[in-house]
């Protein structure tokens, strides 16, 4: 319980200190004019032309606004999480701004995404759902007269001893599909954060290539067969 109710406050934090900065922004505007002496009756009756103009002028500044506020209130993903956009970028939430979110990819290159464009994007939250854990998949094909048997218990295998995959869910193999050029099977494990899943296929892709070659598994490759029907006469 306390766990959840922390993680509402973290979702919360930036939303308040959006709307504190709107706040401090617009009192120090107010008092600046009534230490000028600025007629505010005036300048409150012209706002409506001057809101119009600033609209027209300042149309994706407002647009990138108040989706940052959609954003914080939503919370579709907070500061730290793992999000794809569009199956295009993938990183963690550095900071959720007024304007802009950033984000940092794995290849430690920060990207600064305006709110409106995050908006209308679809978000892929690999940190969201009940736990942190995330699936990993590693896809293979074992030739045609293979024993399907002792393909699913070598892939099983490979997930021994492999850091970061977690015991719960357990790892799983599924025979998908008849391929091209042979049997398509896909084995699944579970990690305990996305920021592993690099390492994790590295790891795994390189067991099970070591573990196909030493049970004599064939890993089959697009060839193709010439026939040659007659040779050329002289």
């Amino acid at each position: 319980m306390g766990h959840l109710q922390t993680n509402k406050v973290k979702k919360a934090l930036p939303l308040f200190d959006m709307i504190l900065k709107v706040v401090v922004a617009g009192g120090f505007l107010y008092f600046v004019c009534i230490a000028w002496n600025v007629p505010l009756t005036s300048w409150l009756a012209s706002a409506g032309v001057i809101g119009i103009a600033v609209g027209f002028a300042a149309k994706d500044t407002l647009s990138n606004l108040f989706s940052g506020i959609f954003i914080v209130a939503d919370s579709p993903y907070k500061v730290g999480d793992f999000v794809v956009l569009d199956n295009t970028i993938r990183g963690q939430v550095l900071e959720i701004g007024m304007r802009s979110t950033r984000l940092l990819t794995r290849d430690d290159i920060e990207v600064t995404v305006p709110n409106a464009v995050i908006g209308n994007s679809q978000i892929v939250n690999q940190t969201g759902g009940p736990y942190e854990k995330m699936r990993v998949r590693v896809k293979v094909e074992a030739a045609y007269g293979s024993d399907v048997d002792q393909v699913e218990a070598v892939l099983l295998g490979c997930v021994e001893g492999v850091e970061h995959v977690v015991d719960e869910p357990s790892p799983r193999v599924r025979f998908r599909s008849f391929g091209a050029s042979g049997l398509v099977f896909e084995l699944m494990a579970w990690i305990e954060k996305p920021v592993f899943r690099g390492r994790v296929l590295h790891t795994l892709n390189g067991k099970v290539y070591r573990a196909f070659n030493q049970a004599g598994i064939e890993i089959p490759y697009s060839k193709q067969d010439v026939y040659v029907k007659e040779m050329p006469r002289d």
